[in-house]
């Protein structure tokens, strides 16, 4: 062969190899295992509050508010240090559960006056020890970025609510494209320091449930988060 027809084929393998050296190393590098979530909040757990109460605000405040208007026994699924508790209306029965134990430890503290919260666990979101069909809300504010695997977790809160029952998310969902993609897309490569999925497209989520969404609203500041309302059917009737 000449020159002129093996340089473009070394080109073609090298480029080819170069993609998939990257594509593995990110893969190891931006994983996020139970491992890394519960080393990235038990650092962040003596700091959470102060640093994340701004940021967050909006997010649990449209979630509580929405919550309030419902009635039943509530999972607030990545309840981290609580502080959501004390807004709930008082007849809600509330149960939290984290996979930190430092976080929830800080919970405890702040649910002592709050009689309406009955459990407060440390527990796997995406393996929940809990009956089918057994709350009436469930809640994940903050959650869904920062669990290893989305699509289990998305079907654990799916298979605890009850036919006709409500599950909200409150996240931030990465843009499809723009400068802000670009800065999302570069940010994965440190997943697992920073305990959350910055590259998360809202399609990972919509894709994995059976659950109707009713309403979707998007957040300050800036936008960048926003809350997913579904509501989980109603089995059909007999003989329907």
């Amino acid at each position: 062969m000449s020159r002129s027809e093996t340089f473009p084929e070394r080109m073609r393998f090298l480029a080819d190899q170069v993609r998939s050296r990257l594509k593995n190393l990110r893969r190891e590098v931006a994983k996020l295992d139970e491992t890394a979530v519960r080393a990235a909040y038990a650092r962040w757990a003596p700091y959470y509050d102060i640093i994340f109460r701004a940021p967050f605000h909006k997010g649990r405040q449209e979630a509580v508010k929405h919550i309030n208007t419902l009635s039943g026994h509530v999972l607030e699924a990545g309840v981290g240090t609580g502080i959501s508790l004390p807004r709930y209306r008082e007849d809600l029965e509330i149960t939290g559960i984290d996979l930190s134990e430092e976080m929830l430890e800080r919970a405890r503290i702040r649910a002592r006056n709050l009689p309406n919260v009955r459990e407060l666990a440390t527990m796997d979101a995406g393996d929940l020890a809990f009956p089918d069909e057994h709350f009436d809300v469930v809640v994940a504010m903050y959650v869904i970025t920062v669990v290893p695997d989305p699509a289990r977790v998305m079907r654990e809160l799916e298979r605890v609510t009850k036919p006709g029952g409500t599950v909200i998310l409150v996240n931030h969902f990465s843009a499809d494209g723009g400068i802000r993609a670009q800065i999302e897309r570069s940010m994965e490569r440190f997943a697992d320091r920073l305990g959350w999925n910055a590259d998360f497209p809202k399609s990972r989520i919509l894709t994995r449930t059976n659950m109707r969404l009713e309403k979707e609203i998007t957040l300050a500041p800036f936008r960048l988060f926003t809350m997913l309302t579904f509501r989980k059917p109603e089995p059909p009737a007999p003989g329907a």
